[in-house]
């Protein structure tokens, strides 16, 4: 059987593979295997549970929060909350369990439970294996004074936001902020954060209805953003998504600042603040070349991992890196947060912005783009991707003209039957030629 869990938890279209049913027993199994680990040894356990505004999370609220009361796990409801702002009350008050109900930047049908362990962090493969295999099996319940409370939790937002703003030091007093908010789960503490922290802010997307989330708007669709900035004479804008775990950028001139130049803007400031662990930054095989040249030309090291932000915590929390990220706007400052955090990541770039006296377009500028073609082959048998011989040759003899003025990177997908074609090189024209002619033999190897 194919397994429930992927890289962020359990995702599917509410009411049709994510049901009601499979929220309350995920609840329940996550709650014994936890017990059985001693997880809630001398106390009664506690869980928070927070969602996006997707109309589907308050049935699949009320199933958890079924699920983790009966098996005697008292819950705190957060309401509508940003991942990283429930991650950060997992740990602030004491929680064993954290749960979230969304599907980040998916479409609104869809909606996704993501459980936390204690402290905020993302639970370990082997207890989600331990609760998939757990799933509708016989246990004894508690009865009388041993089942769960369920009390609202009302300053959640607050709490958050707190937290958020007292994680800079200088004022933002002056920047003109357009902030995105996805129609998301940020809609209010995005925007609170941003003006308590003394910005003037035009929140846009910020009325959900329960249907509008990530609708046309958000990090995956910048195109209104980038009309406020120009039409506001704003000096920057920020996109979150449906979640606000990530966070995408426009300049002043409405240029798109994606999560590799954010996360190159942040490395100099921690650099220069001393904050920097290691003096290196972990980001992803995906991320641009010119990221990792500009980092090692200002002295910085990179720690690449597999695609993915789980794998980006690993590599930060196993070694002690406390800055990491992905192109896709995913940046995570373990100082502050234990998962990527939209509104944290513009607060700090907002005061990199204030510190040094530069706009974004400036500050950007410490890294060049190579331009960067990806072509997703469909059709072909994944699993080959690796061990075909005449697409390794095919792949080595481009690597060779592009030299160190490129990169090649070809992988199956991890999440969709296809393989992923990703070419950087010096010229647009010279990374789509080499991308065709690849994603042409791909075709020609391994099709079914």
């Amino acid at each position: 059987m194919a397994r429930l869990f992927g890289t962020d938890g359990v995702r599917g279209q509410a009411n049709g593979q994510l049901t009601a049913e499979l929220a309350l027993g995920l609840s329940v199994a996550a709650a014994q295997v936890l017990a059985d680990r001693g997880e809630f040894e001398g106390h009664r356990p506690l869980a928070v549970v927070g969602r996006d505004t997707r109309i589907s999370g308050q049935f699949l609220e009320s199933a958890v929060v079924a699920g983790l009361a009966s098996a005697g796990v008292d819950v705190l409801l957060l309401g509508v909350l940003p991942t990283p702002g429930v991650a950060f009350l997992t740990g602030t008050l004491g929680a064993d369990l954290g749960v979230m109900l969304s599907a980040s930047h998916n479409p609104m049908p869809d909606n996704g439970i993501k459980f936390l362990a204690r402290g905020g962090h993302k639970l370990d493969d082997a207890i989600e294996i331990a609760i998939e295999r757990r799933l509708g099996q016989e246990w004894e319940r508690p009865v009388g004074g041993d089942v769960g409370r369920v009390t609202p939790y009302p300053s959640a937002v607050s709490q958050y936001v707190g937290h958020l703003v007292r994680t800079i030091d200088h004022p933002l007093a002056g920047i003109r902020v357009v902030l995105d908010c996805a129609e998301g789960a940020a809609h209010e503490a995005g925007p609170k954060a941003l003006v308590d922290a003394g910005a003037e802010v035009t929140a846009i997307h910020a009325q959900p209805d329960g249907l509008n989330i990530n609708d046309n708007c958000g990090s995956t669709h910048l195109e209104r953003l980038r009309e406020a900035v120009l039409q506001d004479e704003a000096h920057v804008g920020f996109a979150l998504d449906g979640d606000a775990d990530r966070c995408l950028a426009v300049d002043h001139e409405g240029n798109v600042v994606d999560g590799d130049q954010l996360l190159a803007v942040l490395a100099h400031a921690f650099l220069d603040s001393g904050r920097l662990a290691k003096d290196t930054v972990v980001a992803t095989v995906m991320s641009n070349l010119g990221f990792v040249q500009a980092m090692r030309a200002a002295g910085i090291g990179v720690r690449q991992t597999k695609v993915g932000d789980r794998y980006v915590l690993e590599a930060m929390k196993v070694s002690g890196y406390s800055l990491g990220g992905e192109q896709s706007g995913h940046v995570i400052m373990s100082d502050h947060a234990t998962t990527g955090d939209g509104i944290l990541t513009a607060l700090h770039i907002l005061e990199r912005m204030a510190t040094t006296g530069q706009s974004l377009k400036s500050l950007a500028s410490v890294m060049t783009r190579l331009p960067q073609v990806l072509v997703n082959v469909g059709g072909v048998d994944k699993s080959r991707a690796d061990d075909d011989a005449v697409l390794a040759a095919a792949v080595a003899e481009e690597e060779a003209v592009l030299g160190d003025g490129g990169r090649i990177l070809l992988r199956p997908s991890g999440t969709e039957p296809i393989v992923r074609v990703m070419v950087e090189a010096g010229t647009a024209d010279q990374a789509e030629a080499i991308a065709d002619r690849l994603a042409r033999v791909v075709r020609a190897q391994l099709a079914l």
